[in-house]
């Protein structure tokens, strides 16, 4: 298949300078079994690309790739057209791109504020002497950043809940405080693995709203790791197919609904 989206009859500004992310040639080993096996898509500024496949697929692979917790043997990954695969872990918030987990990565006995503000230190700049000494820099940083996590708290709907402890919420509100605390990092891009797992269908619908408003409110790209088909393919602008590390397809999700590997490997047949 093709893989290309529909044509536009006029240049889209967002992505006149190229892809926000570039994914090329990426290949992951561990030890004899390829994670990733030359696997390459773009995602372009402003889209929400879903990116699907079985278990054992290669998706949160790719998605550890992107965060720099995994090295691929090859192939190159550029974010805003600059590489990115030499930059440190710990440098990958700052220059924008934010991720949410498959398994929730919360610090569990601390409170709803204190888990979103924890996603809003990497844009701080004050340092250790600045800390001790309680500069007035330091003090502008933490009220800004107190701001902003209510701001995000209150944009997820969870002012009832900003001073309980994480551990004594349900489940789905815990997603939504792990997007806040992602979404507290400003990025550019957010990754987001798995956010359906283990909601019920009211708490999915809401979750699609949810996504579809970070994007167009909030001006952020969404590349989302999902086994939920039918919420994949509601708000994907693109959809990228992996199956054993290798691409399979990529296009929109009609497009790729009726790839004929897809239907082989993942969506299954009437047959």
């Amino acid at each position: 298949m093709s893989g290309s989206l529909a044509e536009r009859s006029e240049p889209d500004p967002r992505t006149a300078s190229g892809p926000l992310l570039d994914v090329s040639g990426i290949k992951l080993s561990f030890g004899g079994i390829k994670a990733l096996d030359d696997v390459s898509f773009t995602v372009d500024s402003g889209q929400i690309v879903g990116l699907i496949g079985p278990n054992g697929a290669g998706k949160t692979t790719m998605f550890n790739c992107l965060s720099r917790v995994y090295v691929p043997n090859e192939g190159q990954i550029r974010f805003k057209g600059q590489p990115i695969l030499k930059e440190p872990t710990h440098r990958i918030a700052d220059i924008g791109i934010g991720r949410t987990f498959q398994n929730l990565a919360l610090f569990k006995t601390m409170t709803v504020l204190q888990n979103v503000m924890v996603g809003g230190h990497c844009t701080t700049a004050s340092g250790f002497i600045g800390n001790a000494l309680r500069l007035p820099s330091v003090r502008r940083e933490e009220d800004e950043l107190v701001g902003r996590a209510w701001s995000l708290i209150s944009y997820l709907g969870l002012e009832s809940v900003a001073h309980a402890r994480v551990s004594d919420l349900p489940f789905g509100t815990q997603k939504r405080v792990e997007i806040g605390r992602a979404l507290a990092s400003k990025p550019t891009l957010l990754l987001m693995d798995e956010p359906a797992g283990g909601l019920n269908h009211e708490e999915i619908g809401g979750l699609g709203d949810l996504i579809r408003q970070i994007r167009d409110e909030r001006d952020i790209t969404v590349l989302i790791v999902e086994h939920h088909m039918s919420l994949v393919m509601a708000i994907s602008d693109k959809v990228v197919a992996l199956d054993f590390g290798r691409k399979l397809a990529e296009g929109t999700p009609a497009e790729v609904q009726k790839d004929p590997e897809v239907i082989r490997a993942y969506l299954g047949t009437n047959d």
